[in-house]
């Protein structure tokens, strides 16, 4: 198959993560924001978002560095608030497979926003699918960077409330979740997470629903997998 020019093949991914740039550019701007509050500045902001890139792990990991928690400690609130990712990381197995110098930072680079743009499976046609993906990915990648510096900035040259700007991850993963119902006609998944989910929530109360949840849709979507084969 003849691939279009490196230069198209950008443009189109460049286009697919347009819906992304909105998000990530805001919560970034909220996340250098707290950030700032806290006394750390535009560096610690730019490190955490280029070498972490976790979202809701950078949002925690800021009340983390400012009570000083164990390693220890950080690493099981690390696996637990991001334990959903080896879910999507399955998932995207077959799709990543062959994917060569690009795989490393494909995986590094799976967030929950860029694995519902990716998770499809589908590539605009004429593109190469490993630097296609790649190209959403680093994409999306610096559009949270760019955030988060921007927030930092603002920061120390405006006086800004960060009270309540956490929430804004809730936010975004809501706004995911929608555009992931209204594209696909399969809701089967959507469903499952939702109603293991809630139920996991009245058993196990807000504070430990999270780890439940994720085992049990685990369970559900290799049940449904299997159905499939």
């Amino acid at each position: 198959m003849a691939y279009k020019s490196r230069k198209e093949q950008i443009r189109k991914a460049f286009l697919t993560s347009l819906p992304v740039m909105a998000g990530y550019v805001i919560l970034g701007i909220g996340f250098g924001i707290l950030l700032a509050e806290k006394g750390y500045g535009v560096l610690w902001a730019f490190a955490m978002s280029l070498f972490v890139y976790a979202g809701s792990l950078q949002y925690a990991g800021v009340s983390m560095i400012e009570s000083g928690v164990s390693l220890i400690t950080c690493a099981m609130t690390s696996i637990m608030i991001n334990a959903r990712h080896l879910f999507y990381s399955i998932s995207m197995i077959d799709k990543y497979k062959g994917s060569g110098k690009y795989k490393p930072y494909l995986i590094f680079s799976l967030t929950d926003e860029t694995y519902s743009l990716l998770s499809d499976g589908s590539v605009p046609e004429g593109c190469a699918p490993s630097f296609y993906r790649f190209m959403v990915s680093l994409f999306n990648h610096s559009y949270w960077v760019a955030g988060s510096v921007m927030g930092s900035l603002l920061a120390e040259a405006l006086p800004f409330s960060a009270k309540g700007i956490e929430f804004s991850m809730t936010a975004l993963f809501v706004s995911s979740f929608s555009e992931q119902w209204y594209t696909s006609k399969d809701h089967t998944s959507a469903l499952c997470g939702l109603v293991s989910s809630f139920l996991c929530l009245m058993i196990f109360g807000a504070d430990d629903f999270l780890i439940p949840s994720m085992a049990l849709i685990m369970l559900e979507m290799m049940i449904l997998a299997g159905r499939r084969k």
